[in-house]
């Protein structure tokens, strides 16, 4: 019988309710079930991200693996699809799955993530190269970005008229625009969907892997964004900001093998929209003002 973190049940059930703490109450039972019919042992304390519970196992082969089980959430379906597409191309391995319970047996990485290394050129580096390596047709059944962009068009317009006080006008019409030129017709490639840098791991059989994949089918030009979020600190400090944020993207960009250009739109775009979802879910001010400084250096 596992022990459940005190700390993940009480944000489960503060986000979910009682549906959070029902699934939280379920979990030691579930976890011994899947343990029996997968051949596990466990074999370390159990961890946990915002949404899910990670126990380190033993197979029956003695390999080390990892049993995670996720919130029964939309965000979370197409995760095996993903995983199961790259077959440990650059991701990590799946070994079984349960769409049902929300389950997989998966390939342990390391704890040590690209988020960790200290040179940032480096991170973004391989952070390309990887998305390089996970550009792979999607299967039919992902959903593509390109469906979206038609919401994603339709709310910038309306918040258009009120984001003065965020965003100057010309941000917003060329956020517009990019959704518009690059989004409505996109290629159906795999992508990650989430990729920062704690979803990126060390690794044995390749130095990094990812994991928590979203899964989507688009243009991966849109994935750097994710990436220059989570740096926003550093590059805002720079000397010259601007500069700072597209020679980022510019390492990413020729890591990825993608258009610069493409992929500087693309970041504009996506940190508009950011912009305005982060006012509706409440993100701290401070990540929603840098945010909108990046949209506004890009424009």
């Amino acid at each position: 019988m596992i022990d459940v973190p005190t700390d993940f049940v009480w944000s489960t059930i503060t986000r979910e309710g009682e549906r959070g703490q029902a699934w939280t109450a379920s979990l030691p039972g579930l976890t011994g079930e899947l343990l029996d019919r997968w051949e596990c042992a466990v074999s370390g304390p159990v961890m946990h991200g915002q949404v899910g519970i990670v126990v380190p196992v033993l197979r029956a082969d003695r390999s080390r693996a990892v049993l995670k089980i996720s919130f029964p959430h939309p965000g979370n379906v197409h995760e095996p699809d993903a995983l199961a597409a790259w077959a440990g191309r650059g991701a990590v391995r799946l070994h079984a799955r349960d769409d049902a319970r929300f389950a997989m047996l998966l390939e342990q990485a390391e704890p040590e993530t690209l988020a960790g290394l200290g040179d940032m050129d480096t991170a973004l580096t391989e952070a390309g190269r990887l998305v390089r390596e996970l550009a792979i047709p999607a299967p039919a059944a992902l959903p593509g970005l390109a469906d979206r962009m038609p919401e994603w068009e339709s709310r910038l317009r309306a918040e258009s008229a009120e984001s003065a006080a965020l965003l100057p006008r010309r941000a917003v019409q060329a956020a517009v625009a990019t959704f518009r030129d690059l989004g409505r017709e996109q290629p159906r490639i795999l992508l990650h969907g989430d990729l920062h840098y704690d979803n990126i791991l060390r690794a044995e059989r390749e130095p990094w892997l990812v994991t928590d994949p979203k899964g989507y089918a688009g243009d991966p030009a849109s994935e750097a964004f994710t990436l220059i979020r989570t740096r926003l600190g550093a590059l805002l400090t720079a000397s010259d900001p601007g500069a700072a944020v597209r020679r980022s993207l510019d390492i990413f960009a020729d890591a990825a093998g993608l258009d610069r250009v493409r992929v500087h739109r693309w970041t504009q775009a996506r940190a508009v929209l950011a912009v305005f979802r982060g006012r509706e879910y409440g993100d701290p001010g401070w990540l929603i003002e840098a945010t909108a400084r990046v949209a506004g250096l890009l424009t």
